[in-house]
């Protein structure tokens, strides 16, 4: 008889639900459940290049918070406000996302209107999504993290009334800071075309009405005022905006879509005491893309990277989709491991803490599962020798 393997499965990869081996040198193994562990390392088998750089997992533990004791998401973004030097706030548009930006190491990050609305619509940033579709994704990527998040607030949704209403509503959802523009509804990504803005007063008011808002809350969360007019009307109309706000006691002022080094120069002279973010568009923005040290050195505090994220999925997905068309799967190190992503996630973790509260029946139940794990690696390493001796066919059988 000649040796033979058979995969039979449902043909839904990397998933193969039972394997049943024919073999001359090795008893009939039939109808035991192996999973995605043979699938795995099969296609390992097939490539020893791989086979060698994937023989190793870089598992990084997740550290456990302790919320009860965490520091105020506010008060820790003063704190980073208060530090020397420039801080880069990665965008985020949902929780996995934000636990990324934390995992890095990064001190804080924002949540993209722009992104939001991509990655939540599948549509473009030109006011379509709402207030309750915001605070929603919002409270998910607060809640997903322990670094202080800085929420996009578009124009607050309305009037000076609605401004307080977003600003109440971002507080509770456990957002650190706000950014408020001064575009008319319905807003825009400030880099893209048509963009107007609201006359001074109505403006100046909606970032008062904002402040009120935090007092009446008996909250700290920092107020972050944006204006779009540089665009809308001219550059000096902007500068004179952003003192305005800075009188009216915003935390942190933004004029985005900023033309020149010179005008961001001119942007961090005006009320040197308030801190400057910038908005490092990547991808072909009209503010020109400088590193860290050179907007340091201008004089801005925050630094936030609206599309790194975003567009970095869009590309991973179209390539991962171009494959599967194409009758492969993404390769190895286009994408983690199944570990490593469960380790992203937090399944070890849950885990850990899940024996906490283990009863008798799920102990046997969890050692019942660790033997036939034994055994399967047992199995998968005897199967990857005969494959590699050539004693065995892989035969794939459909069900």
């Amino acid at each position: 008889m000649k040796p033979a393997l058979v995969l039979r499965g449902g043909g839904s990869l990397p998933h193969i639900p039972s394997l049943a081996i024919r073999s001359t040198s090795l008893p009939p193994f039939l109808g035991f459940t192996f999973g995605s562990r043979i699938q795995w390392s099969l296609s390992l088998a097939r490539n020893p290049i791989q086979q060698k750089s994937h023989t190793r997992l870089a598992l990084a533990r997740a550290a456990e918070r302790d919320h009860s004791v965490a520091e105020p998401p506010a008060k820790a973004l003063r704190r980073i406000l208060d530090l020397p030097g420039v801080h880069q706030g990665p965008a985020c548009f949902d929780a996995l996302s934000a636990k990324l930006v934390e995992k890095a190491g990064f001190q804080y990050c924002f949540s993209s209107g722009f992104s939001i609305s991509a990655a939540r619509l599948g549509l473009p940033d030109v006011g379509l999504i709402s207030y309750g579709e915001m605070l929603d994704q919002g409270q998910q990527i607060t809640q997903a993290v322990s670094i202080p998040v800085i929420g996009d607030g578009d124009n607050g949704y309305g009037n000076a009334m609605n401004v307080k209403r977003t600003v109440k509503g971002y507080i509770s959802a456990g957002f650190a800071g706000i950014i408020l523009e001064d575009q008319v509804s319905p807003k825009a990504c400030g880099h893209t075309q048509g963009r107007k803005v609201v006359p001074r007063e109505e403006a100046i008011m909606k970032i008062k009405a904002a402040i009120d808002a935090r007092k009446e809350s008996g909250s700290d969360i920092v107020i972050v005022a944006r204006t779009d007019s540089r665009q809308a009307v001219s550059l000096d109309e902007s500068l004179w905006r952003c003192r305005a706000f800075a009188d009216a006691g915003a935390d942190v002022l933004f004029i985005d879509a900023l033309a020149s080094k010179e005008e961001m120069k001119a942007f961090c002279e005006i009320s040197p005491l308030v801190p400057k973010m910038a908005n490092m568009l990547e991808g072909g923005g009209k503010t020109p893309i400088l590193n860290p040290l050179e907007l340091e050195d201008i004089g801005y505090k925050l630094v936030c990277y609206p599309l790194s994220l975003i567009g970095a999925s869009i590309q991973a997905m179209q390539d991962s989709l171009a494959a599967l068309r194409g009758g492969r799967i993404p390769p190895p190190r286009s994408m983690p491991s199944f570990e490593e992503i469960k380790e992203i996630l937090g399944f070890n973790t849950y885990y850990k803490e899940e024996q906490r509260y283990a009863t008798s029946t799920n102990q046997l139940s969890s050692q019942r599962d660790i033997c036939q794990s034994a055994v399967a690696d047992t199995l998968c390493k005897i199967v990857l020798k005969m494959i590699q001796r050539r004693e065995v066919e892989v035969l794939m059988i459909p069900l």
